[in-house]
């Protein structure tokens, strides 16, 4: 059986029930995840996995206004902190967007994604929104397989948000490994 994304999980603020007082920080901040982890570590790096065209989830292509089978650009990284890997990052782009106004997001490479959409006060971010992945969602997989052979949790939490320049969309969804916590405050 196929595993996909529950696009009922997505939740406007974490649940204090259920969302740790340490995690809650990291799914809320509206500021650069990269900067926020860089302030915590000595060398942090990102690992490219995948870069190139695919079918983004249901939820997703909903998100960016694609059409039931149209393909976006898709980059998945890990970033890491002092060598231990400790979010899994998804990024996916209508393949119009990427001329023009995205054209950034071809040639990243390892350098990261959150630098550069900072960077530019044209960028807009809309609200984060988080949910709780676990096996039943395939980013929970992908993650996992990102971090093998490392044993994922049975649930980890997740934040996402488009971002959009001149109108147009980029969807960052991210991913926090448990060893996200073993930062420093």
């Amino acid at each position: 059986m196929r595993t996909r994304p529950h696009k009922e999980t997505w939740l406007k603020r974490p649940p204090r029930a259920t969302v740790s007082r340490t995690l809650r920080p990291w799914l809320t901040d509206p500021d650069s995840l990269t900067a926020r982890i860089r302030a915590r570590c000595s060398t942090f790096a990102v690992r490219v996995l995948r870069q190139r065209l695919a079918l983004p989830h249901r939820d997703e292509a909903t998100l960016l206004g694609l059409r039931r089978g149209e393909l976006a650009w898709l980059r998945e990284v890990l970033l890491v902190a002092d060598g231990v890997p400790v979010v899994f990052a998804r990024s996916l782009l209508p393949r119009p967007n990427v001329r023009g106004a995205w054209n950034l997001f071809h040639g990243m490479g390892a350098r990261p994604l959150g630098a550069a959409l900072f960077a530019d006060p044209a960028i807009s971010r809309r609200a984060l929104t988080c949910a709780c992945l676990d096996r039943r969602d395939a980013r929970y997989h992908l993650a996992s397989a990102a971090v093998a052979p490392l044993v994922m949790p049975p649930r980890v939490w997740a934040r996402r948000s488009l971002f959009r320049l001149h109108d147009r969309a980029l969807l960052v969804s991210e991913a926090f490994l448990p060893t996200i916590l073993d930062l420093p405050e």
